[in-house]
């Protein structure tokens, strides 16, 4: 009886150590695994700026599309980006591309950005970052950005991670034809290399 005690015991400190190993995250931007160029993005269903559930991959389905990854509006970097990803939207629209762009905002703070830099694409709430776990760019956010995430996400990022900047190009499958990432947040592509980007690929 007592070994079985035993073994009981040392399974499941085997399975409590495999399991935490499991979830989790690099504790660096430049230790991420992201999804390769050639992959196909897995299914996601994340709330738009309404609140209501979004289909990425039936949206996806309709038209190609130009896939932004950023970490929040609380960010002067990604604001910046939002900003010149307008700009953009004209020319890449004509040719045949929609903008699609995802963050750990919570609705409430998606709108916030929607309104202040007068944006005509949609964006998406991936407050748990769920969906950044899956494209394999969420790391441990510095202790310095709990309470922005915290408020950005509206308390649901409990996991207190960040998504690494991002941007891919996908066909009407959801295959990654170009991307680009970088764990230096303060570099961003340039409407201008992004608009040459999706270009080549027509």
């Amino acid at each position: 009886m007592k070994k079985i005690f035993t073994l009981i015991l040392l399974f499941g400190i085997a399975f409590t150590t495999a399991l935490a190993q499991a979830v989790s995250y690099p504790a660096k931007p430049t230790d991420i695994s992201p999804l390769l160029i050639g992959e196909a993005i897995p299914a996601v269903k994340v709330p738009a700026a309404n609140g209501q559930v979004f289909d990425l991959n039936a949206r996806i389905a309709e038209k190609p599309t130009i896939l932004i990854f950023y970490r929040g509006g609380w960010c002067p970097y990604c604001n910046k980006e939002l900003a010149g990803l307008q700009k953009a939207q004209a020319d890449l629209v004509k040719l045949g591309y929609q903008l699609i762009a995802i963050s750990t905002d919570s609705p409430e703070n998606l709108n916030k950005s929607i309104t202040k830099h007068q944006l005509g694409y949609t964006l998406l709430s991936d407050a748990d970052l769920a969906v950044s776990k899956q494209f394999g760019l969420a790391y441990q956010a510095p202790a310095a950005y709990a309470k922005t995430i915290a408020e950005g996400s509206a308390g649901k990022n409990t996991d207190k991670l960040l998504p690494v900047p991002s941007v891919f190009i996908l066909d009407q499958k959801g295959k990654i034809q170009f991307e680009y990432i970088n764990p230096d947040f303060t570099q961003r592509i340039s409407p201008a290399l992004l608009t040459a980007a999706a270009t080549a690929l027509k």
